[in-house]
Order: structure tokens, then sequence, then C-alpha cells
């Protein structure tokens, strides 16, 4: 027992090592938090822009553009785009690499946010659009006030399944050199040597949070179910 006290004095009190658990935790929980803003403002849009074009024609440029966008995000590896942000796209200029994670992060977000919500509005009936034009509603003020808050509550478990993804994905952000939570229990890791403490600790945080996410995606759930049994 006291050779394991020593270990976690070694791994996590030395030179106040736990430092880089809260400074990582902090760096993480920046990027993942902007990330899925900018992913759900872009895949809100691009599924709009495809559920429009599929129920009524319009928009066909735009309709193709998203699609590239689509097959290429979907297609391609979350790291590699991160690599290709930071090393290609933004190789030439002195930027921050928090503002690189959470530009690479929410466009990849926002390709599969797109698809959860365009199946989400291609689930409501056609009916619901006509209601909508009846009231006077226009095509996007029905998307608006009528079809979007219908679909956001079938797609409510999807899309916390992705903003899960997403926060474990930004473990891959050490490859640009960001001092995330990851990074920060392998920097403890090469110090001390010692790969279970630290490792186990970024593991632990990682679950605590998910843990929570998950806690509150249910309570979300419950509160919308109550108000339809209203």
């Amino acid at each position: 027992m006291s050779e394991f006290i020593e270990k976690l004095k070694d791994t996590f009190i030395v030179d106040n090592r736990w430092r880089y658990l809260t400074e990582g935790l902090k760096i993480t929980l920046i990027v993942a938090f902007f990330a899925v803003i900018l992913g759900l403002l872009l895949g809100f849009l691009v599924a709009v822009i495809r559920s429009t074009h599929d129920k009524t024609g319009k928009l066909k440029l735009a309709n193709a553009i998203c699609r590239i966008y689509l097959t290429v995000i979907r297609g391609t590896p979350m790291v590699v785009q991160l690599l290709i942000m930071y090393f290609v796209i933004f190789g030439s200029f002195r930027i921050s690499k928090i503002f690189v994670a959470v530009l690479a992060f929410g466009i990849n977000s926002g390709a599969y946010v797109a698809e959860i919500v365009r199946s989400g509005i291609m689930s409501i009936d056609n009916g619901q659009f006509e209601a909508g034009r009846s009231l006077g509603l226009n095509y996007p003020k029905t998307m608006i006030y009528v079809i979007l808050p219908q679909a956001f509550k079938n797609i409510l478990p999807a899309l916390a399944n992705e903003f899960i993804v997403l926060l474990k994905e930004t473990s891959v952000s050490g490859y640009i050199a960001l001092n995330d939570l990851t990074k920060g229990g392998d920097i403890i890791r090469a110090a001390t040597y010692e790969a279970f403490l630290p490792l186990f600790a970024v593991a632990g945080i990682y679950l605590i949070m998910v843990m929570f996410l998950t806690k509150l995606v249910g309570l979300l759930e419950r509160r919308l179910s109550a108000s339809d049994r209203r």
C-alpha cells in the first residue's frame, strides 16, 4: 500500500504534475464545446439545404457542394483532417492550435450532424409541411417553427451520441502538439516512466465526462417526453 501511495505522489504530486491533467482538461473542454457549436450550426445548415433539395428540387448547386463535403469528411479519418488543417491549410500562418482544433473537429462533426438532422427532417410527415402552409407560413418559417422542433425530439439520442463521440475524438489533438487531456497524461508518463496511473487517470476523467453528458441527455429526454404528454 505504501508503495502505491509513493507512486501516486511521484506521478501527480511531485512538481505539481497534476496540473498537466487540469490544464489539459480545460483545453479539451474548450475545444469540444466550440466544436459542438460549430458542428451544430454547420450540420443544421447542410441538413436544411439537402432536405430542401430532396423535397422541392431547389438549391441544386448548394446541394452538390454539400454532398461533396459529406463524402470527403465522412470518408477520411479525423486525425488526417486535423493534420491537413494544421500543417497544410494553416501551415504558413502563426495561428492558435486551439482554433485549428475547433475548426477541424467542428467541420468533421458537422458532416455527421447534417445526416442525423436530415434523417430527422425527412422522417416528418409531409402533412406537417402542408399544415404550415395552410397557416400562411412560407417554406423557411414552416421548417423553423414546425418541422425542426419535431425533428429535434426524434434525433436527440443520435445527436447526444455524436457529441460524446466528438468529446472522445478530441484526444487526438496531441498530433498537432496541443496539450489536451490525453497529451497531459502522456507528458506525465514520459516524465515518470509510469504508464498505469496517468493513463488510467485520463481514461477515468473521460469516463466521468461521458457519464455526466449521458445523464444530462437522459434528463432532457424525460423532460421532452413529459411535455408531449401534457
